[in-house]
């Protein structure tokens, strides 16, 4: 066999120096064959010595080491022979850091801090403010797309005469070799695992859905809205990179340095463009805290403004003559504008509310009630300093 690779190298050198300067693609494919064999042959030969040579050994060993009867006779004991719980309690107490290093001890201490019970702690204390229904059902379809390509990966072969000839060729480190793709890694992290949910979100990699207050580096067009975008973290600034989506004549915008307390989850799974269904209109009453779809015109997505239910005009605001809770018209104000202001004050029907406005005012959508004082103190972070014209 060896003799035959050399005549055809020379074969190969030869009909290259004579014909024509462009070889077949079947002589190319054999070229790259032979340097691959002789790359590899050496770090071949090396390992079949090695591993003979721990045969060898370990033979030996079974026949000269006693059998060890009892832990103490075979040395200190190790973190592998604490029971169970006691090891996850340990584990339980490591940072993700500490756990991905812990991983890389032994296989057996791999397997474990890779479950998805040590991990569930930490994605809900970093992660679980911003993980949503959305962000979940992204992560379930980046799960399943990238099954699906390490699966074609697999199952498709070399093509061409190198790829035919790699299906007979005896030696098994030559399929490896050429199959493009494939993974190096032992033990692979499992895609569908926390922890490498975790991960993907930590380095960035992982664009989710997320909500962000006052866009665009709080430009005062968008004070006190809260606006659909998709985001990534970078874990060197502590902050997060957002892509709003494009609207109008406008393309993609991108903003950067986005801090935690300006992102929210999607409260509703009502899409950017669709007008929520509003379930809380019976129940409003002046004094509530509510937050009302708004959008420019009709190819704006809408976000998500923040306002309170106000009195009408006909009422006074004494509370125990009050009736506005029963008024079929209810007043919303957004008090972060100066009196006087066409942003000051609207009115919604409560019977028949649909989207409601004008190119010149905008348009009003669903309306959601504030009922969680986390989601009003937030708002309440973001009032502005100056009073809005």
């Amino acid at each position: 066999m060896f003799f035959f690779l050399i005549s055809l190298l020379s074969f190969l050198f030869l009909s290259k120096s004579l014909a024509p300067p462009r070889l077949p693609s079947w002589a190319n494919e054999l070229l790259l064959l032979w340097l691959l064999f002789l790359r590899e042959l050496p770090s071949s030969l090396v390992e079949l010595l090695v591993d003979f040579k721990t045969q060898i050994v370990m033979s030996s060993n079974k026949k000269v080491v006693p059998k060890v009867e009892n832990v103490e006779a075979a040395g200190e004991m190790s973190v592998l022979d604490l029971p169970d719980l006691a090891l996850e309690c340990i584990l339980g107490k490591l940072s993700p850091a500490g756990l991905c290093n812990m991983a890389g001890v032994c296989s057996s201490l791999r397997d474990t801090c890779r479950s998805n019970h040590l991990w569930e702690r930490h994605m809900r204390e970093k992660w679980g403010t911003l993980i949503g229904r959305a962000a979940q059902r992204e992560w379930q379809w980046f799960v399943t797309s990238r099954k699906e390509s390490d699966s074609s990966t697999q199952e498709g072969g070399p093509r061409g005469f190198l790829g035919s000839l790699s299906c007979v060729w005896p030696l098994s480190w030559l399929r490896s070799k050429i199959n493009s793709g494939r993974s190096k890694q032992r033990c692979p992290l499992p895609v569908d695992s926390i922890m490498s949910w975790y991960m993907s979100l930590e380095s960035g990699k992982f664009w989710f859905p997320a909500q962000i207050y006052n866009r665009e580096h709080g430009h005062v067009g968008f004070m006190l809205s809260c606006y659909d975008a998709e985001v990534s973290y970078d874990c060197c600034t502590d902050s997060f990179h957002a892509r709003y989506p494009p609207h109008g004549r406008r393309t993609i915008v991108i903003e950067e340095g986005v801090q935690w307390e300006r992102l929210r989850a999607p409260p509703v799974d009502t899409p950017a463009h669709d007008l929520h269904t509003s379930d809380c209109l019976d129940d409003l009453r002046p004094g509530d805290h509510i937050e009302i779809q708004w959008r420019r015109n009709k190819e704006f997505p809408y976000g998500w403004w923040y306002g309170v239910v106000g009195h009408l005009e006909s009422c006074d605001g004494n509370e125990h003559l009050c009736h506005c809770h029963i008024s079929d018209t209810v007043i919303l104000e957004f008090n972060q504008y100066t009196p006087g202001s066409r942003w000051r004050r609207t009115h919604v029907n409560r019977k028949d509310h649909r989207e409601e406005g004008n190119e010149s005012d905008g348009f009003y959508g669903g309306i959601r009630k504030l009922k969680s004082k986390e989601e009003i103190a937030a708002w309440k972070r973001l009032w502005p300093t100056e009073v809005l014209e």
